[in-house]
């Protein structure tokens, strides 16, 4: 089967929300270089753990950004609902240590960034790539 990722308004939008969410992640990535010291004693977390975080953020939506027109915007809408799902989860768990009382809290939502981060640009690099509407007709005229 062949995908094709035609450019409607439809489209147009969510290549700019695409593009907006490795934005944020590079932006929260060079937060979390800039403000290791600070933002780590605020989560209670190493400020080298907030650093390597910061790198697989900036890796994470730099990759993101990178194949938004050479993969399927599905796969792009399916990873970022996972990747935003363990987000708020891990939030929530952070948040639940906190409140009953825990340090980890912060190390918790800090290493879901790193890994789930590094995660999204692997499964984005290893995904098919989207084949444009000339590959599309030059197979189906071959066959």
């Amino acid at each position: 089967m062949t995908q094709t990722q035609v450019v409607t308004p439809s489209a147009t939008r969510r290549l700019a929300g695409i593009v907006a969410d490795g934005v944020f992640k590079m932006l929260l990535g060079a937060a979390c270089i800039i403000g290791a010291a600070r933002f780590g004693d605020l989560l209670g977390v190493a400020a080298w753990l907030m650093v390597v975080s910061g790198v697989a953020l900036l890796i994470g939506g730099g990759i993101e950004i990178r194949y938004v027109r050479s993969r399927p915007i599905r796969t792009y809408i399916r990873l970022m609902v996972a990747y935003d799902s363990g987000w708020v989860l891990t939030a929530l768990a952070g948040l639940l240590v906190a409140w009953r009382g825990g340090s980890a809290g912060g190390e918790v939502w800090i290493g879901y960034q790193t890994a789930a981060s590094l995660a999204l640009a692997a499964l984005l690099m290893a995904a098919a790539p989207v084949q444009s509407v000339a590959d599309t007709r030059a197979q189906d005229s071959a066959r």
